[in-house]
């Protein structure tokens, strides 16, 4: 989270210097006023974070540069470390979300396994454990 330490004061920030109030804010990340509150919060016990989608929505909806929301200057350069972006060899966010979706795809289970995944939820805890011994553990 060394990118969100003072992230809440940055959205606060932000958020009064645009003239948003909270409902407005929740309006454009999609989110319920009491998740923009814990993004604000002071206590950091109390404290929430967005998801990428919800913070990629206010940066693009209010044209704020992330680096504003974001801890950047720890030495990193200004480079961004998003887990599964690392992979891409490209610098357009949009060829990057793209090649993400195929990597997530390819884990994505097929017809099959969800059907196996959906029986075995379903089955009783002995008749898992003897799969789990069928399987080789």
């Amino acid at each position: 989270m060394r990118y969100l330490q003072s992230f809440n004061r940055r959205l606060r920030y932000l958020r009064e210097q645009a003239q948003l109030s909270v409902s407005d804010v929740a309006e454009i990340c999609g989110v319920q006023e009491a998740q923009v509150h814990s993004w604000e919060a002071v206590d950091a016990r109390k404290r929430g974070y967005p998801g990428i989608s919800e913070l990629l929505d206010f940066c693009l909806k209010t044209e704020t540069p992330l680096e504003q929301l974001l801890d950047m200057d720890d030495g990193a350069g200004g480079q961004l470390d998003l887990p599964g972006l690392a992979f891409s060899n490209s610098d357009d966010l949009t060829t990057a979300l793209a090649e993400l979706e195929q990597t997530i795809g390819r884990f994505q289970p097929n017809d099959q396994e969800q059907e196996l995944l959906r029986r075995f939820r379903k089955t009783t805890d002995e008749n898992r454990r003897m799969i789990i011994q069928l399987l080789g553990d």
